[in-house]
């Protein structure tokens, strides 16, 4: 049976919360980065030793993220997502948290293509409302991104097929399988500072996820930081993202399992 969750959404205001995200500092960009409120990812994993922390603030939701480059070609991020509250009873008051890694399986020769495997459990970032919020933790993911650069680097893009599975908190039943899917271009006209950015994600399956779309600039002044103004919104009804400004800050490398030089 295919369950659509925006039902179990709509009940789940009983966990408001009203706060505020506080980040601290962060660190360089030596390649291509995923863009903080973006859903899609790409194949990239940080040098050893460099930490990563985004900060996206927005209409629908909040979010933290913290990522650690510990050893080689890992990563392991712990994120942090908190659904604003409003006068729209249809949309989430409640927060929600999610552990995952990434490995770079293969990267090519001028740094600006390759192939990740990324994994973890709680609600997969960027699908957040397909599984209610009182069900983080009890969803384990796994997905591929896969970034191709084409017109001399000018257009990146980024494909990121993956799978779900969900079981329901309360009762312990199982919820079901979903396939993941998520696709995103960039285009950067005049060089590699300033991005015209458009992606599409969703989920079917058991569990579904409602197509939606996201646009927007990335900007990326320097290796320290990079910044995005986005809008999205589902195809099929005036739910989605909405607004949100996000940035992404980048340490020198400073601590790892093993693998980097630390200055």
């Amino acid at each position: 049976m295919r369950i659509d969750m925006r039902a179990r959404r709509r009940s789940a205001a009983s966990l408001t919360i009203r706060g505020a995200l506080l980040a601290g500092l962060a660190c360089p960009a030596w390649t291509t980065v995923r863009a903080q409120q973006f859903n899609s990812d790409n194949y990239l994993s940080k040098p050893a030793g460099v930490s990563t922390i985004i900060l996206t603030v927005g209409e629908q939701s909040d979010m933290v993220m913290t990522t650690f480059a510990l050893i080689p070609k890992w990563e392991f991020t712990y994120a942090v997502y908190i659904m604003n509250p409003d006068q729209n009873l249809n949309t989430d008051d409640g927060y929600s948290t999610s552990l995952y890694f990434k490995y770079m399986i293969h990267e090519n020769a001028a740094k600006t293509g390759g192939i990740a495997v990324k994994g973890g459990t709680g609600l997969d970032p960027g699908y957040l409302g397909s599984v209610g919020l009182e069900d983080a933790f009890q969803t384990w993911w796994m997905n591929a991104p896969v970034t191709l650069p084409f017109l001399n680097n000018r257009i990146s893009w980024d494909l990121m097929p993956g799978a779900s599975y969900t079981r329901d908190k309360g009762s312990n039943l199982e919820v079901g399988w979903a396939f993941t899917y998520s696709t995103r271009l960039a285009w950067y006209p005049k060089g590699p500072k300033l991005a015209l950015v458009g992606e599409v994600f969703g989920g079917e399956g058991d569990v579904y996820t409602p197509m939606e779309y996201k646009a927007g600039l990335r900007w990326e002044p320097n290796v320290y930081a990079t910044f995005a103004l986005t809008y999205g919104q589902e195809f099929s009804s005036s739910e989605g993202a909405g607004f949100q400004v996000g940035m992404m800050l980048f340490t020198p490398p400073f601590f790892c399992i093993s693998g980097c030089t630390v200055k």
